[in-house]
């Protein structure tokens, strides 16, 4: 047992005795392997190493006990914060090639947005294992004590000023079908919380006791880990997922951004969506049963409403039972001029618009600027492309496809935020999500966009219909498996069925809170049993 435990020690030393500069590049280091665990690399067992390095880093540079605590604080915000740094720079890279689709304009902006996204979404994590750091003890509960702690970090990453939820820790199972089943229960937080649980519970093996005593805490670790497997694929053999008699097409027309906008191609962009609406039908589909054909978002180079002859020409390749949801811009006039609004539009076989959606949740910077006016006399303006910006939404709602398959309605990025879809799906059918990752090319970004809106369908029951203009667009069923997919960049048809909702999940329900009250509840028992200790030894 000796030599055992001499040989378990090797690993944890080297983050435990390193200091000054090498504990700092240790962290950034760590955080930027984790982001290995997303989509599309989701290489899982990652998280076996980087979150027990981040507790030995911990424990070599806290001092529970001594009351230090608040210094012990102001390391923890600046590990966790460097730990986060690596994490959102390798995780996020990608963004900066939006600002390369017109070069000429916005190339200067990249390196400040790919350095200043990481850097301010890294508080949020500083923040988490600051707290965490406060109450830092030897024992096997600060594992998780940082749990809780990164738990409600992603939270509060989720909720303040807009919210950017994008790459919570949870998403690195969203490849692991079984894995990723709790989050009906628990949604994507909770499985945050297991992820960094599960994934950190290794580094008890270097702890101070003897190692029996470690063996069983990490038995207990790996027993959760079986006990979700089990569930998840219980779920997955059990959960009826028939089909409904509605045939869905999905329209991928893989156009590229720098072609989309321009004026000479808009009659050959809106012809090709209208040959490929007509295309022979395939899958299952049945002639003559009711039929939804789905265009990604924006997916018109012009305004619907203000186009001559475009709902005729749209009505003609309809037909009888067919209806289409499209992405479009909407205009409306307002006392201040012309407002436009990033919308979905429900359009019936005759060519007449049934409903219309305006989304709610815009883009900082993509689809509208933050602080326009103090950017305006900074000489930085008009970053939101050529129609300046759009005008955000009232709120989230359902619209009606067929008068029997309500669907809520979610553009782009409006897919990643798990508990206002829950609140506002209500009794739809189904989601439908369209979007356009064409901005962000061949990079991790489309694939993490459709892993964070497939765990949508997973936490509400409801199958997801996605339409993208490059990819990736699938149909979902409601346990997050792909009944039929477009992959990335490939122009093309997809016809399915769509699937049955499986009825309304716990997370439905509930949202959040039963996360949220848990890891406050960890937090607040970590604290209270602190401050016995120390009083006991005063």
């Amino acid at each position: 047992m000796h030599w055992l435990s001499q040989r378990l020690s090797v690993l944890p030393n080297t983050f435990l005795l390193a200091w000054g500069w090498q504990r700092r590049f240790l962290c950034v280091v760590c955080g930027a392997l984790t982001a290995l665990a997303m989509p599309p690399y989701a290489f899982l067992p990652i998280f076996l190493i980087t979150f027990p390095a981040l507790v030995w880093t911990l424990d070599g540079a806290l001092e529970p006990g001594t009351g230090k605590s608040w210094a012990n604080a102001r390391a923890g915000f600046f590990l966790g914060w460097l730990f986060g740094f690596g994490y959102f720079l390798a995780g996020l890279w990608w963004i900066g090639s939006a600002f390369l689709v017109e070069a000429e304009r916005f190339a200067w902006l990249m390196p400040f947005a790919v350095l200043a996204m990481p850097a301010g979404l890294a508080l949020f994590s500083g923040v988490g294992v600051a707290i965490a750091a406060l109450l830092w003890s030897d024992r096997f509960r600060r594992v998780l004590l940082l749990a809780a702690c990164l738990t409600l970090s992603d939270w509060l990453r989720g909720h303040v000023l807009t919210g950017f939820p994008w790459n919570a820790f949870g998403y690195g199972v969203s490849d692991y079908l079984p894995l990723a089943q709790p989050a009906s229960l628990v949604g994507i937080y909770g499985l945050s919380f297991l992820v960094v649980a599960i994934g950190a519970a290794p580094a008890v093996l270097a702890d101070v006791k003897p190692i029996g005593a470690r063996l069983r805490a990490l038995a207990i670790a790996v027993t959760a880990l079986g006990v979700i497997a089990v569930y998840g694929s219980v779920r997955i053999w059990t959960v009826e997922t028939e089909n409904t008699d509605l045939d869905i097409r999905i329209i991928q027309p893989a156009i590229d951004q720098k072609d989309k906008w321009r004026p000479e191609l808009k009659d050959e962009i809106f012809q090709t969506y209208l040959d490929m609406t007509e295309r022979p039908l395939g899958g299952d589909a049945r002639v003559g049963a009711p039929r939804l054909v789905v265009w990604p978002e924006s997916a018109l180079p012009f305004l619907l409403t203000q186009e001559p002859g475009a709902l005729f020409r749209i009505g003609n390749v309809l037909g009888a039972n067919t209806e289409l949801v499209t992405g479009a811009v909407r205009a409306e006039n307002s006392p201040s001029g012309p407002a436009y609004f990033n919308s979905v539009f429900v359009v019936a076989g005759n060519g007449t618009i049934k409903g219309f959606y305006d989304k709610v949740r815009l883009v900082p910077f993509g689809e509208y600027v933050p602080l326009r006016d103090l950017l305006e006399r900074l000489g930085v303006s008009n970053l939101a492309g050529p129609l300046e910006g759009f005008e955000a939404g009232y709120q989230q709602r359902v619209l009606t496809t067929s008068e029997r398959y309500p669907f809520l309605p979610l553009i782009c990025y409006e897919a990643i935020f798990p508990a206002a879809i829950a609140s506002a799906a209500g009794e739809s059918s189904f989601l439908l999500n369209v979007t356009n990752d064409a901005w962000f090319g061949r990079t991790p970004g489309p694939y993490q966009h459709f892993a964070q809106a497939r765990m949508r369908a997973i936490e509400t029951g409801l199958p997801l219909v996605r339409a993208a203009n490059t990819g990736i667009s699938a149909v979902v069923d409601g346990r997050g498996a792909v009944v039929e997919e477009l992959v990335i960049f490939e122009r093309g048809v997809l016809d399915a069925k769509l699937p049955q909702r499986l009825g309304r999940t716990f997370y439905g329900i509930f949202g959040d809170l039963p996360v949220l009250f848990i890891s406050i509840v960890l937090v607040v028992f970590a604290g209270l049993s602190k401050y016995n200790r120390y009083s006991r030894k005063n």
